[in-house]
């Protein structure tokens, strides 16, 4: 899960106004043209999905079959919300004003499963766990979402940060939590506890530390604002940016290619800089190299492919196939319309989510979401929605 972060002289402003603000719920649904169940938050009101995709607008969420895209029911929740999936096929996580909340997207239902804090921030998948960091305490909760099916908050690791910040954590196959370091006021780099909370390791030469990412080997790389840095066989290594200003707040890893995507911007000044240029670090070597798209994106623009193919939606409304090892755009999917990334990263913008070999994307401007094949290019569903979405995601079982 990621939250965006701009420019020096906007970070701290922008930064407490995003995670702070949160925006009013609307009035009664617009009719969704289908049946009542659709518009019915009542735990009985709809048969399970298969495979389900859950949208989120201002005041509530979509849930959909995954094939068909067909609108299953809407369930109302006050405000602006964020989802993510925990990394079963039946629960979603909801990031709401109170904390994280489980979410069955299968059964369309609110559980009783909580993580209460204020400004929950980003659910990072890996290595059978799923780990969540509260921004507002500091707190990471780790779990393993399989604990999930008996409808029970799950017994796991906790650990809490010196200091509250926007961060993010994720523990590796051997138990050792990587989680980042910081206070409210700026965020300098990470360090590493082992499975009994013994940090092991520590690197501060981060600073505005922001987003993570995990390759094929286990490689572990957080952005920066002068590059990244990589946590690989027991140790950091900074991985240096060929600019002195180098934001790397967004990767997208994949456990098919050690080459991790994410994005990268050298403006520090800018209210929003519209990037063109993606980064490629190769975990390998610690290199980085950057690919001109000829188009921006945003930051809920990076994906991965089944194959490990990087994946970018650019405002020109297509999907860029990069091979991360040639670090060449393949081909291009045509997706939807062209569009411009708002000021505001809370406004309705389009969202690229990915599970296996359909990608699913937003059209905010249309209300309109679309099931794409990867390989072919087509579009196998389409849906226009009562209202303007916001997020996009669904269930993922395994990381």
């Amino acid at each position: 899960m990621n939250i965006p972060v701009r420019s020096h002289a906007a970070q701290g402003a922008a930064l407490a106004l995003a995670l702070t603000v949160t925006l009013t719920a609307c009035g009664k649904d617009e009719d969704a043209g289908s049946s009542k169940a659709a518009d019915d938050s009542s735990p009985s009101a709809s048969k399970p999905l298969e495979d389900p995709v859950v949208a989120t607008y201002d005041g509530g969420l979509y849930f959909l079959d995954g094939k068909t895209l067909k609108l299953a029911k809407t369930v109302k929740v006050p405000g602006f919300n964020r989802v993510n999936p925990v990394g079963d096929d039946t629960h979603v996580m909801l990031s709401t004003d109170n904390g994280f909340r489980v979410v069955n997207a299968v059964e369309q239902t609110l559980t009783d499963i909580e993580y209460k804090g204020a400004k929950p921030g980003h659910v990072v998948r890996h290595a059978g766990k799923t780990v969540l960091f509260t921004d507002g305490t500091g707190e990471v909760n780790v779990f393993d979402p399989a604990d999930l099916a008996d409808g029970k908050k799950p017994k796991g690791r906790k650990h809490t940060s010196d200091e509250p910040h926007h961060g993010v954590a994720i523990e590796l196959k051997n138990g050792e939590l990587l989680t980042t370091l910081g206070n409210e006021e700026k965020r300098t780099g990470a360090r590493v506890l082992d499975k009994d909370g013994k940090e092991i390791a520590r690197n501060e030469d981060c600073p505005g530390v922001h987003g993570e990412a995990a390759a094929k080997g286990e490689a572990v790389v957080v952005g920066c604002e002068n590059g990244a840095l990589m946590y690989k066989d027991g140790k950091f290594k900074k991985i240096d940016a060929p600019d002195e200003y180098a934001r790397i707040g967004n990767q997208a890893g994949s456990d098919a290619s050690p080459v991790l995507l994410g994005d990268y911007k050298t403006d520090p000044e800018a209210e929003l800089e519209r990037p063109e240029q993606v980064s490629l670090i190769d975990t390998r070597t610690g290199k980085l190299r950057l690919l001109d798209l000829g188009t921006s994106y945003s930051f809920r623009s990076l994906a991965r492919g089944p194959h490990g193919e990087a994946l970018v939606l650019g405002t020109d409304g297509d999907i860029r196939v990069i091979d991360p090892e040639k670090g060449k755009v393949v081909r291009t999917v045509p997706a939807i319309g062209e569009w411009k990334e708002p000021l505001d990263w809370q406004q309705p913008m389009p969202v690229l989510f990915v599970r296996d070999h359909t990608a699913y994307v937003s059209e905010p401007g249309e209300k309109k979401l679309h099931a794409i094949d990867i390989e072919s290019g087509e579009k196998k569903a389409s849906v226009t929605l009562p209202k303007t979405t916001t997020e996009l995601s669904g269930v993922v079982a395994g990381h």
